[in-house]
């Protein structure tokens, strides 16, 4: 994990395909609910020799999650033709990431938030020149983080709890990367990419 070249190799050989953005339906539990489709971008580059990771903060003014650290996305609009264009324009509005920055790699598997009913879809992507000055809107972020990727794969960082709401029992994943904890939605969704890679590794 500590090279962008092997951490690019590894998630193109690993990744669904862009185009089974549409394909992936909700298992069984969770399909009689109404659910709000999303997408959200994993921008990765390299600064300082590292492979990093964007993150936001989400506005401390928003009606929902605000002040958490989640990746930059949002709701699926009728105009996207599918999820992916769904993350790169939804980066491009959060935080001025324009989409021709990003290099697709794949999707991760898609994740369900439970209390507000989002199927997520986790697109990957590569900003081979980085991703350049960068503007946030300030109505719904507070700030952009950009953080290595061995110091989230940290054991220290990491611990997870069981939950039973609602009658479902999940796992809830926490990082807790220097002043931001990392759960929810997000931490699901980063644990799953840090899987990846560190699977990759020990083979």
């Amino acid at each position: 994990m500590s090279s962008i070249n092997e951490v690019v190799t590894t998630l193109r050989s690993r990744l669904a395909p862009p185009d089974q953005a549409l394909s992936t339906a909700p298992p069984p539990e969770i399909a009689s609910r109404p659910l709000r489709r999303a997408a959200v971008l994993l921008p990765l580059f390299e600064a300082e020799g590292l492979p990093c990771l964007l993150l936001i903060r989400r506005a401390p003014t928003l009606r929902t999650h605000s002040g958490e650290i989640a990746f930059p996305g949002g709701s699926v609009d009728p105009q996207d033709r599918d999820p992916v264009m769904t993350a790169l324009r939804e980066a491009q509005e959060e935080i001025g990431l324009p989409p021709e920055r990003s290099e697709v790699l794949g999707l991760l598997s898609p994740s369900f938030t439970l209390v507000t009913n989002f199927w997520i879809t986790p697109v990957v992507a590569f900003l081979p020149a980085g991703p350049g000055p960068l503007t946030p809107q300030a109505s719904e972020v507070a700030e952009v983080i950009r953080a290595p990727l061995p110091a989230l794969a940290d054991p220290r960082i990491f611990h997870s709890e069981v939950w039973d709401t609602s009658g479902l029992r999940r796992v809830v994943y926490f990082y807790d990367y220097g002043p931001y904890r990392i759960w929810g939605a997000t931490a699901r969704i980063l644990h799953q990419l840090l899987s990846i890679l560190e699977e990759s590794t020990a083979q």
